[in-house]
């Protein structure tokens, strides 16, 4: 890909006109430093940073640079400093099936089979296009069971063919195809290969093209890290000092596509009809809805769809290493915002948020969501609340006592301790917002609720105690999955506790909450005669055989 270079694009400070759905919004020098310092806010000096623009009816009124691109040679973040916008990418493996599909070359209704005949056998049900864009299609995450196989996937130098080879090994889904959504890379991976073989030409040949007729010259997957065309943004860490690190991914179609923040703006306008493209309009328009004949109106060609603070909203979210991208379309406001970061340090997502909040006066988090309980209930000793609660994803909260102190214990936190509030509230002692409330559902179980300044309340219920006759030492033994070659040695310890072994050097804790249920890290297992289920958060119903 040919090199391009571009100026830094200073914004000048002048009245600019941001229309609100009632009332004009003057973007004045004031407003402008205070989006500046939204921007800025986790770029101190020295430092890597970000590229971020807002769009009006598809012009630009605001687009900023902070930060530096290469630490070693002092470079700045420019316009044309390319970033990886990780699953931002997946918008345009969407739109190349759609040009596709407009070439009569696929159709949405296609079971991927059909390409791939060795994927799924044992499914008896359609696996179709719709069901790849939409993540409904029940598969399993990649990346998530190349971490139950004990692999860092960063470390390693996996393409596409890697993927397919693994998928031809999966004999079950998460569910069935089209039964719910479940965020799934897999999902446009399979896409990517499936416009190989349809195109007849390479993934990323054929979307370089795709990129050309969008005037997006700057913009291109990546099937061999070594072809990496620059000026890239190098992404940083942050553990005491910078650090940075060689990209060796080859894998694509669900993200590691790399681009400008020009390039972005220019993507933006194309679908606001203020730039020229060689794409027809109709595809265009058709890829910011949702997908025609999908049940699911949350995800679309690679976007995400919502509310924001009552407002409907288009967005999707990227993250790799420290890399982190962020689009977010408000239609009603004929607003874009765009964030690429090479920062650790940054989020996006929150900084884009808080730029919304500020144009369009929105109310901030504390005064959106609620904050704590109503009333005060009825009285909850220390010795009730005890033990473990579940949400139906089974996140869990544990609540122990220590040196007769009550501490709240999640998975991948540290312990805190907590304070009671009144009967039966309690509240994180040094972060005294974080409370919880402890009711009784309609189904007579007791319930613990979270609130805190930044999300919405969520509840958790706890789960039963143990008979006095359940036989810990039944579960004992190993356990293998043939579709991953992983297999657990699971050793009863005392209590409710065990010890899981997976490979030579993975030793974990679990905690049995129910009569067929353990919680084991980031995982779930659930046990049935001689079978074991793995649940994790994008890989569901992994069968494991006792041998």
């Amino acid at each position: 890909m040919k090199k391009r270079y571009f100026p830094i694009l200073i914004l000048l400070v002048f009245p600019l006109m941001l229309f609100g759905q009632s009332k004009e919004l003057l973007l004045n020098s004031i407003q402008i430093l205070k989006l500046d310092s939204i921007a800025s806010q986790d770029v101190p000096s020295g430092a890597p940073g970000i590229a971020t623009a807002i769009l009006k009816d598809g012009k630009v009124i605001y687009e900023r640079y902070f930060g530096y691109a290469d630490l070693a040679d002092s470079v700045k973040i420019g316009a044309s400093s390319r970033f990886n916008i990780a699953s931002n990418g997946k918008q345009f493996t969407a739109l190349a099936i759609q040009i596709l599909i407009d070439q009569k070359k696929l159709k949405l209704e296609d079971d991927i089979r059909t390409y791939f005949p060795n994927l799924f056998p044992k499914i008896k049900e359609k696996l179709t296009l719709l069901h790849l864009l939409t993540h409904t299609s029940g598969i399993r995450d990649c990346y998530d069971l190349w971490s139950l196989q004990g692999l860092t996937w960063w470390k390693n130098t996996f393409s596409n063919t890697e993927v397919l080879a693994l998928m031809s090994k999966q004999e079950d889904l998460n569910f069935k195809p089209g039964e719910k959504y479940l965020y799934s890379n897999t999902n446009y991976i399979l896409l990517a290969i499936l416009i190989e073989k349809v195109s007849g030409k390479a993934f990323v040949d054929f979307t370089d093209q795709m990129f050309r007729d969008l005037n997006m010259p700057n913009t291109s997957f990546v099937a061999d890290y070594k072809q990496i065309q620059g000026p890239v943004a190098r992404s940083y860490f942050n553990f005491g000092t910078w650090t940075t690190y060689d990209w060796i991914w080859n894998v694509n179609g669900d993200g590691n596509l790399f681009s400008t923040l020009a390039d972005q703006i220019q993507w933006e306008k194309v679908i606001a009809g203020t730039a020229e493209s060689r794409i027809r309009r109709k595809i265009i328009s058709q890829s910011q809805k949702f997908v025609t004949g999908s049940k699911i109106q949350n995800y679309g060609y690679g976007l995400e769809f919502g509310k924001y603070k009552g407002l409907d909203y288009a967005f999707h979210e990227g993250a790799t290493g420290a890399w982190k991208a962020t689009v977010t379309r408000f239609p009603s406001k004929g607003v874009s915002m765009l964030t690429l970061t090479n920062t650790g340090k940054a989020i996006p997502y929150s900084q884009t948020r808080q730029m919304a909040d500020y144009l369009f006066e929105l109310p901030k988090d504390e005064g959106f969501f609620i904050t704590k309980p109503a009333q005060i209930g009825k009285y909850v000793s220390v010795d009730q609340i005890l033990g473990t609660y579940l949400t139906d994803a089974d996140f869990a909260f544990t609540f122990i006592k220590k040196n007769d102190k009550v501490f709240l214990k999640r998975e991948g936190r540290n312990d805190v301790e907590l304070d009671r509030e009144s009967d039966n509230i309690f509240r994180q002692k040094f972060d005294p917002d974080f409370k919880q409330e402890f009711t009784t559902n309609d189904q007579g179980d007791l319930q613990v609720t979270a609130y805190y300044t930044n999300h919405a309340p969520y509840s958790l219920i706890k789960t039963k105690a143990l008979g006095n006759n359940f036989d810990f030492k039944s579960l004992e033994g190993e356990y293998f999955n043939s579709e991953t070659d992983v297999r657990f040695s699971i050793r009863y310890v005392e209590g409710n506790n065990y010890e899981l072994q997976r490979g030579v050097n993975s030793k974990s804790q679990g905690l049995m909450v129910s009569e067929n249920k353990m919680l084991v890290d980031s995982y779930s297992l659930e046990f049935s005669g001689n079978e074991m289920f793995l649940f994790g958060e994008r890989i569901k119903k992994v069968k494991f055989r006792k041998e």
